[in-house]
């Protein structure tokens, strides 16, 4: 992604965060969205491994065809990424991107624990504030984060 994309885009991203804010986010919650994840990838044969936490528990998880424990690592890395920053994976990076340079090159984080790539969004509860995330990976990094996106979109509504 060029520098002059990634500016574009950060403010899209941004929106996007500020509009998809939930009002609870409960066990069942998880399994409801964790279940949509499920669907939209399934419609889509998307080879993907869905990840929902909640802080540090994972409340839904699965892996679909196509997908590897390699997928499950990078589930790992990019919640980290939200957890540490309180946005979205794919907004940290961006960010960095915009910059003119790279989350690896200046966040000053072990790449092999925080991954800045599309695919990890927070949830975010109104008046709390971010409680877990719902992640995606599998695909391109756009793609990823994309599903994740239409996902609480859905939910949301």
């Amino acid at each position: 992604m060029e520098r002059q994309e990634a500016l574009a885009l950060v403010p899209v991203l941004e929106e996007q965060e500020q509009r998809l804010i939930l009002g609870q986010f409960t066990h069942d919650d998880a399994w409801r969205l964790g279940g949509l994840l499920r669907e939209l990838a399934v419609e889509r044969r998307a080879p993907v491994a869905i990840t929902v936490l909640r802080g540090p528990q994972r409340l839904f998880h699965c892996a679909l065809p196509g997908s590897s424990a390699d997928n499950d690592e990078w589930l790992a890395r990019k919640c980290r990424v939200v957890e540490r920053y309180a946005e979205s994976s794919y907004l940290v990076g961006t960010r960095f991107r915009a910059k003119g340079t790279t989350f690896e090159e200046s966040a000053r984080l072990d790449p092999s624990r925080y991954a800045a790539h599309g695919g990890a969004f927070p949830l975010r509860v109104r008046g709390v504030g971010v409680i877990g995330a719902a992640a995606v990976s599998g695909l391109r990094q756009a793609d990823d984060h994309a599903l994740v996106a239409t996902a609480l979109e859905r939910f949301v509504a």
